[in-house]
């Protein structure tokens, strides 16, 4: 396979932002964009396509490459994805009056709702001081009750990429909605947390949850996680707001 890549690099927070171009050639059909990342930075004298040397490393995060941990969320192709999770024969198009494939070019670009810290690395501090305001952890035994166990298990597997936050018409950095990233951990502690507990995470929940959703469910639609975000709102909003203004 062959591809074009098109990142949107920066060498730091205050300089400006250029486009560049490389070429990529594998024949892993299962190679994802993580996989060409690490492959271009391991490239000595990697050219982009204008011939110019390419200045490596190119910045990005990840640990896991295993879609468990999150940290390898970009923008790809106008989309925020995981990076490890993202395969280049997705990118591939039909050629018009030949047989055989091309493969379309592929941008990469940091998360736009998150400072730049270099090239696809941003500073997501931002939700986990929002799970710190929401005081998203469990004094005590945390035991979970049977008939919530699905609900708990479900909220468990947020990886905080911050997709859903990039994607959502209501989230911004600094705002009073928190958005998914803090109201997925929140109903795991609704389901975790007996009702005496439950009252600081309730008004935390209503002020900065319940209060900005504008239900679009934007966010349903890129977790890499397939959290059913639908479910775990409406349990959350009746457990945190409904029942105690019914």
């Amino acid at each position: 396979m062959k591809a074009e890549i098109k990142i949107l690099r920066r060498k730091s927070a205050f300089s400006d932002n250029y486009w560049q171009g490389i070429p990529f050639e594998t024949t892993d059909e299962n190679a994802t964009v993580a996989y060409a990342l690490n492959q271009m930075n391991r490239t000595k004298g990697l050219t982009d396509t204008e011939g110019r040397e390419v200045e490596l490393p190119i910045r990005w995060e990840c640990s896991c490459l295993q879609k468990k941990c999150g940290a390898c969320a970009m923008v790809i192709n106008g989309r925020p994805r995981l990076a490890c999770d993202t395969e280049l024969r997705e990118f591939r198009k039909k050629r018009k009056g030949n047989s055989g494939d091309q493969m379309g070019e592929i941008r990469l670009e940091p998360l736009h709702k998150f400072p730049v810290v270099a090239d696809l690395i941003v500073d997501r501090s931002i939700l986990f001081e929002n799970l710190r305001i929401m005081q998203t952890w469990v004094n005590g035994s945390g035991k979970v009750a049977e008939k919530r166990s699905d609900q708990a298990y479900e909220a468990s597997r947020c990886l905080q990429c911050g997709c859903c936050l990039e994607i959502c018409p209501n989230f911004y950095p600094g705002g009073e909605f928190f958005g998914a990233a803090a109201f997925v951990p929140a109903a795991r502690l609704l389901s975790t947390l007996s009702v005496e507990e439950q009252r600081e995470v309730r008004e935390q929940y209503e002020a900065h949850v319940y209060a900005g959703c504008g239900k679009s469910l934007a966010c349903r639609d890129v977790c890499p996680a397939g959290i059913d975000v639908d479910h775990l709102l409406s349990s959350s909003n009746g457990i945190a707001v409904w029942r105690q203004h019914g």
